[in-house]
């Protein structure tokens, strides 16, 4: 557990979930203290600790940080890895444009990143000797290789339910909250019209801090991320460009949904 507010990114886990629009299995880096538990119906959350440890074997990502001096005082680390390991899950062979963006949300204070990214570098398709070691301790020629056939498979459960999903309401009720995520634009704006003062949850960065740090409380909270018309791009007669929340759903760089 790091700062809890979404800051430093030592938290950081995968989230695994089927797309049955596009029938892919995408993989995102989130925040752990921030991504509502609700919101997680139907996905697969992958941790540091079921990539690899010393009790069984690390994975080639927590061995290359740790052979490039990536991790000084360790409090980054596991978040770090996880950023990476996601990264590879998307591009076994990152650009270094697609390193740095993969690690703007994880905070170090101690190696000033760059052997982080030299570590990293030693997946990208032009492979030089990045790491910054004694030459003898290690050489890119003794590292392990990464293997995608060793990683965690998505449990096919989960498809089939993801499937499902797409032709119904989830409605999660406790004692004090309810989190309702429609399907549809129409049950959207419903919602809103039933429960005005009820806040959209997202990405969670606004909601969740308001009521972790300010103590607000809401009976109701909807979460529109399953809603399709949502997630386009639109294009109008006059030039205007429509977003929605695709950008902030899909985790992908605007141009490339444009082009």
């Amino acid at each position: 557990y790091g700062c809890g507010v979404g800051g430093c990114g030592a938290c950081t886990v995968m989230l695994s979930r089927y797309e049955p629009v596009s029938k892919k299995i995408q993989h995102y880096s989130v925040n752990a203290c921030l991504i509502p538990i609700c919101s997680l119906y139907g996905a697969a959350i992958t941790t540091v600790e079921g990539i690899g440890s010393t009790k069984s074997r690390i994975h080639p990502v927590q061995e290359r940080i740790a052979k490039s001096h990536g991790s000084q005082c360790g409090f980054c680390t596991p978040g770090m890895v996880m950023s990476i390991y996601t990264l590879l899950r998307n591009h076994p062979e990152p650009s270094t444009e697609q390193i740095i963006a993969a690690l703007a949300g994880n905070l170090c204070r101690c190696t000033g990143y760059r052997p982080i990214i030299e570590c990293c570098k030693t997946f990208c398709k032009v492979r030089r000797n990045y790491l910054a070691i004694i030459p003898e301790l290690s050489t890119t020629d003794d590292l392990w290789l990464l293997d995608a056939t060793q990683d965690l498979i998505f449990p096919p459960e989960l498809i089939r339910m993801a499937e499902d999903l797409q032709k119904s309401t989830l409605v999660f009720r406790g004692e004090r909250i309810a989190w309702i995520s429609p399907i549809s634009l129409m049950e959207l704006l419903e919602l809103k019209d039933k429960y005005p003062k009820a806040p959209l949850a997202v990405g969670n960065t606004g909601v969740g801090l308001d009521m972790k740090l300010k103590g607000t409380f809401h009976p109701v909270i909807i979460s529109p991320t399953r809603v399709l018309e949502l997630r386009i791009v639109s294009y109008k007669k006059d030039g205007k460009l429509l977003i929605f929340l695709v950008y902030i759903l899909n985790y992908s760089p605007l141009t490339e949904m444009m082009y």
